[in-house]
């Protein structure tokens, strides 16, 4: 009876999202950024490392679509391995954030009390810093790396799933089926994970949709300032950091990056959107 339920809803939501034209137009970007990074080898033109002092900053052509940067090497290339990199950034540095938000906001909306009250005030002394000089702190006392720059993000970016989590706890623990689980003297343990947290999971998710963007965004933000992904690795923020010193004549280093960085981060939103809304109960 609960699979055939689970089964119902989850056609609900397929249905929801099908008819919602910010679903398919997000989708289709989020599902065209994984196939160039899956495909990248054979997406990739030329090898994204390798430098040719014949085509030093030319223009987009019939050989190098998207032109070459100042050492020669095909921008659409490193464009194409660069969409792996935001892949990872975002996934790993969410799923992070995900992980610890989810045990503090359980652990806080189930035990209530002083558990709930000095988890709350952690929260919410981690909130008064300003998240994206925090990670620039952290980062600037680490070494600049992309596996620094994933925990870093994923550590300083879990507190507003902490809040979402411990609402919708507070919300199902008195509900009867909860209730029902403590009479026959189930663990809490099994209580909140079996029984409470898969219930809480849909505006975790929208959640998490929502910050694979923003993880990109700041990974992006943090190549251009130079404290991020490093060369010769290539990242969209990187490359557009090399594009500013020729942006008057090398227009392309500038533009292609940023579109690229902007729809994406446009078509994780419109998805998340788009599921915040397909998973509201309220709606027929």
């Amino acid at each position: 009876m609960a699979a055939e339920k689970q089964k119902t809803l989850l056609a609900i939501v397929l249905r929801r999202l099908a008819r919602n034209s910010f679903a398919l137009w997000g989708g289709a970007a989020v599902l065209g950024l994984f196939a160039v990074a899956v495909l990248a080898p054979l997406v990739a033109p030329y090898d994204p490392s390798v430098v040719d002092t014949n085509v030093i900053l030319e223009a987009p052509s019939a050989h190098h679509w998207l032109g070459t940067d100042e050492l020669g090497r095909d921008v659409l290339s490193r464009m194409v391995y660069g969409a792996r990199i935001s892949l990872m950034v975002g996934f790993v540095s969410i799923g992070i954030a995900t992980l610890i938000g989810v045990i503090v906001g359980a652990l806080s909306g189930y035990y209530g009390g002083w558990v709930d009250e000095l988890m709350m005030r952690f929260v919410d002394i981690m909130l008064t810093f300003p998240t994206f000089f925090l990670i620039l702190a952290v980062i600037a006392i680490l070494e600049p790396d992309i596996m620094n720059v994933m925990i870093v993000i994923g550590i300083t970016g879990w507190m507003g799933v902490a809040r979402l989590v411990r609402a919708e706890f507070l919300s199902l623990k008195q509900r009867d089926f909860v209730v029902a689980a403590r009479a026959i003297g189930q663990s809490d343990a099994k209580i909140i994970f079996k029984h409470i947290l898969p219930n809480a999971m849909a505006p975790v998710l929208v959640s998490a949709t929502l910050g694979v963007a923003g993880a990109i965004l700041t990974e992006s933000a943090l190549s251009f300032l130079g404290i991020g992904v490093q060369p010769p690795t290539p990242s969209w923020g990187s490359i557009l950091t090399e594009g500013k010193n020729y942006i008057e004549f090398a227009w392309w280093l500038s533009l292609f990056p940023g579109l690229a960085i902007l729809i994406t981060v446009l078509g994780y939103n419109l998805l998340g959107e788009a599921l915040r809304d397909a998973l509201d109960i309220r709606l027929n």
